[in-house]
């Protein structure tokens, strides 16, 4: 076991018991966790050291308090959120499915009724998120979680913190803020600039 996944063991070691990872992308590590508290499993969200030097703690807190006022059946709550022995995470409901993703690869295309069924959903919770002044910034299919017949929208964590810090350090060192191939073109135009 690697020495920073100790430290991040023993940093949440009072509220969650990590259990394993679950995923890794640019900005974040996923465990599956179980919340002592509630013993429910979990997903427990860690910004990568550097996203998180860039952010800062107050600015992570402050933007995760945006997203978890959303409340919506289609978007993915957020729990609970903090820093701990120097690790900034938040943490969401674990959902026992697939990515819209792994979806595609496994099945390829959508029947039209599921594809329908799925851009509604997600065109809610975004209509949703949007009527209280957030946006998500990163949708792809990866953040589209699939669990029975219900689609969910995940990741609306720090976007908007995370495209601020972009203008302060984050593209500079080198970090992409967002997945090229899935920005509009005003994200991809500013991202070049």
């Amino acid at each position: 076991m690697t020495a920073p996944l100790e430290a991040l063991r023993s940093a949440l070691a009072d509220r969650y018991a990590l259990e394993r990872e679950l995923g890794h992308g640019g900005m974040a590590t996923v465990y599956l966790a179980r919340d002592l508290r509630h013993g429910r499993p979990v997903a427990v969200k860690v910004l990568r050291p550097e996203i998180a030097a860039a952010l800062g703690p107050e600015r992570f807190l402050r933007e995760i308090e945006l997203a978890a006022r959303l409340t919506h059946p289609h978007i993915l709550a957020l729990h609970d959120s903090g820093q701990a022995g120097g690790f900034l995470y938040y943490v969401m409901p674990y959902i026992e499915g697939e990515s819209l993703r792994e979806r595609l690869a496994r099945e390829g295309p959508l029947p039209l009724e599921d594809a329908l069924r799925i851009t509604r959903e997600v065109a809610s919770a975004l209509s949703y998120a949007h009527n209280h002044d957030v946006v998500h910034r990163d949708i792809k299919p990866e953040n589209i979680l699939l669990s029975g017949r219900e689609a969910v929208v995940a990741d609306f964590g720090i976007a908007r913190a995370i495209t601020r810090a972009a203008g302060s350090g984050l593209t500079e060192a080198g970090i992409p803020v967002g997945t090229p191939a899935y920005m509009s073109p005003e994200q991809a135009s500013a991202a070049q600039a």
